[in-house]
């Protein structure tokens, strides 16, 4: 399987910026996972979609996330040795929670 630049950078920020998250952001009443990364053909932004539990937690976790995007971004770009270095920003993915919904209301009936 042949994969394209972006991918790769997709797959490897996904890799990296989780590792650094375990170690520098800290959410006592939510568990955060990146469920996956979006980067733009010419590599200049990354949409970086974050799945927070309890969903409840989510706008705080965003909020904090945003708050630090500079310092991970130069954590990240320390550890990851590419040229341009796409800007990161953070989106809450809805994904988990609405499949959870629905297998709920599909185990109801």
């Amino acid at each position: 399987m042949r994969f394209f630049r972006s991918e790769r950078v997709q797959a490897l920020i996904q890799e990296e910026l989780a590792k650094i998250m375990v170690r520098e952001v800290e959410f006592p009443d939510a568990l955060l996972t990146i469920t996956s990364v979006e980067v733009d053909k010419k590599l200049d932004h990354a949409r970086v979609n974050v799945s927070v539990i309890p969903s409840s937690s989510g706008p705080a976790a965003l909020a904090g996330l945003t708050k630090r995007t500079g310092h991970l971004q130069h954590l990240l770009m320390k550890k990851m040795n590419i040229k341009p270095m796409p800007r990161i920003a953070f989106a809450l993915d809805r994904g988990p929670e609405n499949a959870a919904a629905v297998e709920k209301a599909l185990l109801k009936k």
